[in-house]
């Protein structure tokens, strides 16, 4: 498709345009074309009857110009014609807005100083959304000098204390029994007399256990507890398991 320039006085409106343009809408065409130019094409046939374009035809007329840029449809059948006279206009009132980034957006322009009456919305639309606007800045500026005076008010918490801190050793730091603070503590054991592997099958029935009987018997036997290590073996020739030998 080719850009060419036509008289505007060639031009034909159709005559079967069901689509009105209030002279308001044609004062807000005619000033998006003073700002941002021409930027849209007259669509019309190869008769010079205009099918899409009638409101930017009127705007060109109200700002006095002599010619416009069109671009000419000569594939179009004459259903195809008057379908797309309906369609131009129809299919973009589908259209809807991201209120969220169209408020950023106007934001963006009024702190630019751009003039916002060319962007097509009415003074009250455009109204309704600056005063949203400045209601959400509000709020944030309340909400942040209210965190603000919180955190003044309130220090930070102290961190807390590691678990070694806490409870004198690192709980499970040590998950090796045959290595570190583990051993240690068998060896303590060993010196006191005391075998880790007793105490753990005591007969029921209230009698001492091992270990303890260790305990009692240190000072008259020196060099550590008289009882002989118990035997865990689940072999039917040494033991139960439990430190009980087997008949």
């Amino acid at each position: 498709m080719n850009v060419e320039t036509r008289p505007i006085d060639c031009l034909i409106p159709y005559v079967r345009n069901a689509r009105t343009h209030s002279e308001d809408q044609v004062a807000q065409i005619a000033a998006s074309i003073a700002e941002f130019g021409f930027t849209n094409p007259i669509l019309i046939g190869t008769d010079d009857v205009v099918i899409a374009g009638h409101g930017r035809l009127l705007a060109a007329k109200l700002l006095g110009l002599s010619e416009v840029p069109v671009i000419v449809l000569d594939h179009l059948s004459d259903a195809q014609r008057r379908a797309l006279v309906i369609a131009d206009n129809r299919i973009a009132e589908n259209a809807g807005w991201d209120e969220a980034m169209l408020r950023a957006e106007l934001a963006a322009l009024r702190e630019s100083d751009f003039d916002l009456g060319v962007l097509g919305f009415s003074d009250t639309d455009l109204g309704r959304i600056l005063d949203s606007i400045g209601a959400a800045a509000s709020l944030g500026s309340e909400v942040a000098d209210d965190v603000g005076s919180h955190s003044a008010a309130s220090p930070a918490p102290e961190p807390s204390a590691t678990l070694a801190e806490r409870f004198g050793i690192p709980p499970f730091s040590v998950l090796d029994a045959r290595k570190g603070w583990w051993q240690e503590r068998k060896r303590a054991w060993i010196d006191l007399g005391i075998r880790s592997e007793l105490g753990r099958g005591a007969a029921p029935g209230g009698s001492p256990r091992p270990l303890d009987r260790a305990r009692i018997a240190k000072a008259a036997s020196p060099g550590g507890s008289p009882l002989p290590a118990a035997n865990y073996s689940k072999s039917k020739a040494r033991g139960d398991g439990r430190g009980r030998q087997l008949a």
